[in-house]
């Protein structure tokens, strides 16, 4: 038996770069672009390449301000060396994840007084470098920021 089969010429079919078929239109979207000049996060990159992370890489403004800038009254501490820590740290926690790992912890150890250090946890999100620059780029928040 022979079916006869009619071909219809379509068209593909267009999303518009602010709907997600799944979920529905976006609401709102924060783009790395406007946290930038927002002040919610640093470019750290040139840094972080010295320190042998070859990807773009950020860090929040609470990171900033917790781990990079020396609290007053601080001795033998100033910002660009811990924040060298914090992207050695990065470094290290990167070549001890597992292959295809978004979210990586970073642990390291940051003297906020004069007395010992504490640890602290942070974590290391891999995406892309913008909502229209799929290229990956590494962002370290706190635990409690994404």
């Amino acid at each position: 038996m022979n079916i006869p089969i009619e071909f219809i010429e379509t068209q593909p079919i267009e999303i518009p770069m602010n709907t997600n078929p799944d979920f529905g239109p976006i609401i709102y979207a924060y783009s790395r672009k406007q946290a930038l000049a927002d002040g919610e996060q640093i470019d750290v990159s040139t840094t972080a390449k010295e320190a042998g992370i070859r990807f773009p890489m950020f860090i929040t403004r609470a990171v900033f301000e917790s781990y990079v800038v020396v609290p007053e009254g601080i001795r033998g501490q100033d910002e660009a060396g811990r924040l060298w820590d914090l992207l050695w740290m990065t470094r290290m926690a990167i070549k001890r994840s597992s292959p295809g790992a978004d979210r990586i912890p970073v642990v390291l150890y940051v003297r906020n007084d004069n007395r010992s250090a504490k640890g602290v946890e942070l974590v290391a999100v891999c995406s892309a470098l913008d909502i229209d620059d799929p290229q990956p780029a590494i962002t370290l928040m706190l635990q409690t920021e994404d």
